[in-house]
């Protein structure tokens, strides 16, 4: 059987028998309640959808899954959460308003019982909604039991014995309301050109009978035998929603349905306790906590499980941009290095999901989908994957992941310098597969970065093209992963590699040091092939050798009173990708021509770090956490931000500036970033 979205209802009571049968079980009085109100509501989950391709408010996901709900809107008084919206049906939809509306009668009159809401929240891990009638209390809980199961915990306590019949609706999009069907006991709901399914179900005891009816988009599933209500006793009610994306292909795992609640309230403890090392001493406790809390709700409401042609479970960019609904290669770097501090099998996965398509020689593509024909093979990304693997070692001591990870890492290093490098002189260049330049500058990450204005394409070999400039970031992130690989080689026991990869290194960092940083501007540039000459553009790339410590400390020194120059990157907001005195600054729809981004701020604060510039990297991350309009209040995150007002634009729910913020925020963060010394 392969359902896909299921109404399960079990009775389950603390005490007395609800249904009027001995055979209903009673869920462990032990399970834990989340009590802990700082964290409600950081992000703002009401909302409902104008249309199926609506992403103008939050939405809740978890545990991996691909279908998401949110709250219904504030003044909303109907029982129930909106949605689901279905992440992997095309570019992502909504296919239903309302689930799991709550339909009580009273079983001797069969009067409806009107429910009046008295609060609604979004939590760590959960959706809660309150009401109330006479003489009866309702909670309803939407969390995910699993990638596949969206489970409601509806709580009914009653003042008085009273018997109650209970049903449950649902609302789909009018437009997918020829998808509804009965099959069986179930309703399902498919989708024209997808295997996907919605299958709805109420699952009861033998004792008790089911009745399923359609009506248009609607439908409803009512209980034909009424619940005993005893004074002052719980009853628990599941509902659950599962989705499959492939009916022919997938079969869920079965619900645990009276633990499902307790273990995700364990699995989220121990999110939290993890996360309680991110404090800073020059920033507020409650501060700190709450952006990191929130920025760990922000991943974890990108994370997708392995689906289709994703082999391995990932973090998406962000679920609010149609065209990000995939794995992306830096991306995925940045995610596994912060997740690694709270959700490290994740992080694993995370890596694993892009090695999953390296090809024979060494290239990790630029993206992954659901459908590998769409995954891009023009271009691959910035080289920061032994940087996050070294993350994951440090966080965990997982020296079989290591292991696992290391030939793979070496195949990809190699391939920079064998597609990448087109005058053999060691330090290597962006470029692209098919020779176009747009794809070049997608492999830098940086798109319509300034610095690449003026660029040109040279072919290498087959399918192996470079721009006519040799990368300042590029090389630094290449000597890093040199560095890098010299201490996986360390741990795994490989002497004589350990040994190469830190000669390799040493000879690097005099080539960069030599041919890409201009005495007279006290910065690190761009160098173009075949002469020199430097690309003067004021760029955020400048700062990457002294993240990965590749200047020397004059050099360091120069290159950090650029970084702290008011006229330059030092603004209200700091580290722009872009001076700020550049004629093409362009902090709004620049995109890469000046505003803030938060892995290059994070790699901006740790450079400072790395040099012994303390005092001011404390001073940007108060400004960075302080001066991002709303990050320490309830909007959420962005891709990029304004550094002149602090003003967040591009997607909403950004997983890298997330993660940027939580490898900020760690309690070790000057010493998180361990490269050896500088040399």
């Amino acid at each position: 059987m392969h359902p896909a979205v299921r109404f399960v209802i079990l009775a389950l009571s603390i005490g007395a028998l609800a249904w009027g049968s001995d055979r209903a079980c009673a869920e462990p009085a032990t399970a834990p309640q989340d009590t802990d109100t700082r964290y409600f509501d950081l992000l703002d989950l009401h909302g409902t959808p104008r249309s199926a391709a609506d992403r103008s408010f939050n939405i809740f996901f978890d545990a991996g899954s691909w279908h998401g709900y949110s709250l219904p809107p504030v003044d909303d008084p109907a029982t129930g959460f909106t949605g689901p919206f279905v992440h992997s049906l095309r570019a992502g939809q909504w296919v239903g308003l309302r689930m799991a509306e709550l339909q009580l009668q009273d079983a001797a009159t069969h009067r409806s019982i009107a429910l009046v809401p008295l609060e609604s929240h979004a939590a760590p891990g959960y959706l809660v909604r309150s009401f109330h009638a006479p003489a009866l209390a309702v909670n309803q809980t939407l969390f995910f039991a699993d990638s596949w199961h969206a489970l409601v915990r509806i709580e009914l306590t009653s003042s008085t014995v009273q018997d109650v019949d209970l049903g449950i609706a649902g609302h789909v999009m009018p437009s997918l309301a020829a998808g509804l069907a009965r099959e069986g006991n179930s309703v399902v709901q498919t989708f024209p050109g997808s295997r996907s399914k919605l299958t709805t179900r109420l699952h009861l005891d033998d004792v008790a009978a089911q009745r399923v009816m359609l009506s248009g988009a609607s439908y409803r599933i009512d209980a034909n035998q009424a619940m005993h209500l005893q004074p002052n006793q719980t009853v628990v009610v599941f509902v659950d929603q599962t989705l499959v994306y492939d009916s022919q292909a997938e079969t869920p795992l079965p619900v645990d349905y009276a633990n499902a609640w307790s273990r995700n309230r364990t699995r989220w403890t121990d999110y939290l306790k993890s996360l309680a090392a991110s404090e800073r001493p020059d920033l507020a406790e409650d501060v700190t906590r709450r952006v990191a809390v929130k920025a760990a709700m922000t991943l974890l409401g990108n994370w997708r499980a392995a689906r289709g042609d994703l082999h391995h479970d990932g973090v998406i960019p962000s679920y609010a941009n149609p065209d990000f609904n995939g794995f992306w290669a830096w991306d995925s770097w940045k995610h596994a290095a912060a997740l690694a501090q709270f959700a490290p099998e994740l992080a694993r996965d995370q890596m694993r999901a892009m090695f999953d398509y390296q090809a024979a020689d060494g290239m990790v593509p630029d993206c992954v989908f659901l459908e590998q024909a769409g995954n891009n093979w023009r271009d691959s990304k910035p080289p920061l994957a032994a940087w996050a693997t070294l993350e994951i070692f440090r966080a965990t001591g997982d020296t079989a992941f290591l292991a696992e990870m290391y030939d793979k890492l070496v195949r990809y290093h190699r391939w920079w310098f064998q597609a990448r490098d087109h005058d053999h002189n060691g330090l290597a260049e962006y470029g692209s597969t098919d020779g176009t330049r747009k794809a070049a500058a997608w492999e830098s990450g940086m798109d319509n970065a300034v610095r690449f204005d003026g660029i040109h394409m040279l072919q290498n070999v087959k399918n192996a093209w470079s721009i006519d400039q040799e990368s300042v970031d590029l090389n630094a992130y290449l000597y890093e992963e040199k560095r890098d690989l010299a201490q996986m080689a360390e741990q795994l026991g490989r002497s004589q590699d350990q040994k190469q990869w830190l000669e390799e290194a040493a000879a690097m960092r005099r080539a960069i040091q030599a041919r890409m940083f201009d005495p007279t501007s006290g910065y690190f540039f761009d160098a173009k092939l075949g002469r020199d000459e430097r690309v003067r553009v004021y760029g955020s790339e400048g700062w990457a050798p002294l993240w990965a410590g590749v200047a020397d400390t004059a050099q360091a020194a120069a290159v950090v009173r650029v970084m702290l120059d008011p006229g330059k990157f030092a603004t209200f907001l700091p580290f722009p990708t872009l001076a700020k005195d550049d004629p093409k600054f362009s902090p709004i729809k620049g995109y890469w021509r000046g505003p803030v981004w938060l892995d290059q701020a994070y790699f901006a604060v740790e450079a400072l770090r790395r040099y012994g510039y303390e005092q001011q990297a404390n001073e940007m991350t108060r400004r960075l956490v302080l001066n991002a309009r709303g990050l320490t209040e309830q909007a959420p995150l962005y891709e990029n931000y304004d550094p002149l007002t602090g003003q967040g634009y591009q997607s909403r729910n950004f997983s890298w500036a997330a993660a940027s913020y939580l490898l900020l925020l760690r309690q070790s963060a000057s010493g998180a970033h361990d490269h050896g010394q500088i040399e």
